[in-house]
């Protein structure tokens, strides 16, 4: 794709690597077959070429962001199967993230708008006023369908068990390896997780001391900064992603860390990419950068390490969804279900893999009637499979799904921390 940005312009590192990006694009089109949005809606300015062609305009001409391309921007769920699909290498996640912050300094939302970006982007990342907020949306469930849309949305993605207290396992603290200690990593339980399932840290931590590796939740360490990133905050985004990485270089600093270990495929999304957030930033550039390249998605480190002996088999059907943060973003592919067969259970995968439940972070509240139809498609396919258990890697697409289906839906390290000696995963 022709550009035609000034010197000026370029000097911007941001947009001098959109710059690049843009011009990387060929125009062929191949990415419209596996975007959610176009799949759905048909409409070119909803496909990622269309987008691109949008941001294109936006940035060479240093325009404020209107009306048209917000909205078209705001359908876009960065589930990033553009990017695996593109032949040219389009690395369209750091170019849409660009046309957010653009849109956050440039464009002025409506009052109601701007007060639910608030809300969302001042609860879900602090674990204590967020399990506020969810106590308080259980006992408002029985009058969702009464609430405005958006509103219902978030009130319907309040677990039917919340959860009143921290877990310990949570908390600060060192987690010591079973039998003889074979290494250290430090483990990011998060921030929207660790409140509506925190059970998935808890057996992340069994599974990991069983296998000989001691766990260290570390003192600072938060949510990764994906939340307020895709509404465009980036300088909040940047200020939780210094707070991770300066939390961790403290630990490889004093003991040391053979990995740091991400359960919750969005937020290794953008652990993955810190090195590129702070390669501007000459405090923190090169211990960013080391933290990416430590940075492992349980399934990976696991592959890695060896799956403890399997003590309790459990023959069931497993139909596994791979989170478009995993397989797009993180390119996860095979190892999550080869884990799980080497587990014992029997693997399926339903049709239209690629496409995205809905879920995406806070897309769902922000784009309900979409994302309920991505969560509709998704879940027929899925229950087409006929299994005994849906297994993902990512809390979002567990609670999206979850919520559609009757069929249970666990974390794959549930499953993998029961057959190796752990305990029966809530609701299987």
């Amino acid at each position: 794709m022709q550009t035609n940005f000034t010197l000026a312009q370029l000097a911007d590192p941001d947009m001098a690597e959109s710059e690049k990006i843009l011009r990387n694009c060929v125009h062929c089109g191949f990415c419209t077959a596996t975007c959610p949005t176009y799949t759905l809606l048909g409409d070119e300015l909803d496909s990622p070429r269309g987008r691109i062609y949008q941001i294109k305009d936006m940035l060479e001409g240093d325009k404020p962001a209107g009306k048209t391309i917000v909205k078209h921007i705001d359908r876009c769920l960065s589930c990033l199967s553009c990017m695996t699909t593109c032949p040219s290498g389009v690395h369209y996640m750091h170019l849409v993230d660009h046309a957010r912050a653009h849109i956050a300094k440039t464009h002025k939302r409506s009052p109601g708008e701007r007060l639910l970006r608030s809300l969302l982007a001042t609860l879900l990342p602090k674990p204590s006023l967020f399990r506020l907020a969810l106590i308080g949306a259980w006992l408002a469930k029985p009058f969702a369908n009464t609430f405005q849309k958006r509103l219902a949305a978030m009130v319907r993605m309040a677990p039917s068990k919340p959860q009143l207290f921290p877990s310990k396992w949570d908390r600060p603290r060192c987690h010591e390896a079973e039998d003889a200690k074979k290494g250290r990593v430090a483990l990011m339980t998060g921030c929207a997780q660790k409140v509506l399932n925190p059970a998935i840290n808890a057996a992340t931590i069994r599974l990991l001391n069983r296998a000989g590796i001691e766990v260290v939740v570390a003192e600072g360490a938060g949510c990764c900064g994906a939340l307020v990133h895709h509404l465009g905050e980036v300088d909040e985004s940047h200020h939780q992603a210094a707070a991770n990485i300066k939390a961790w270089m403290a630990e490889i600093d004093g003991q040391g860390l053979d990995a740091i270990i991400i359960n919750a495929s969005g937020c290794g999304t953008t652990v993955k990419d810190y090195g590129f957030m702070f390669r501007e930033d000459k405090a923190l550039a090169d211990a960013a950068a080391k933290i990416s390249g430590m940075t492992r998605d349980i399934t990976e480190y696991l592959a890695e390490i060896g799956l403890p002996e399997v003590t309790r088999p459990v023959p069931k059907k497993i139909a596994y969804h791979s989170a478009c943060s995993m397989q797009h973003g993180q390119k996860i592919t095979d190892l999550p279900k080869t884990l799980l067969t080497q587990a014992g259970f029997d693997v399926v995968s339903p049709a239209e893999g690629h496409l995205c439940c809905g879920s995406a972070g806070t897309y769902n509240i922000l784009q309900p009637e979409i994302a309920d139809k991505l969560k509709e498609r998704k879940v027929a396919n899925i229950e087409k499979t006929e299994p005994d258990l849906i297994a993902a890697g990512n809390i979002g697409c567990i609670s999206q799904i979850a919520s559609g289906t009757d069929i249970p839906i666990v974390h794959t390290v549930e499953l993998l921390d029961w057959v190796t000696g752990g305990r029966k995963p809530r609701g299987v």
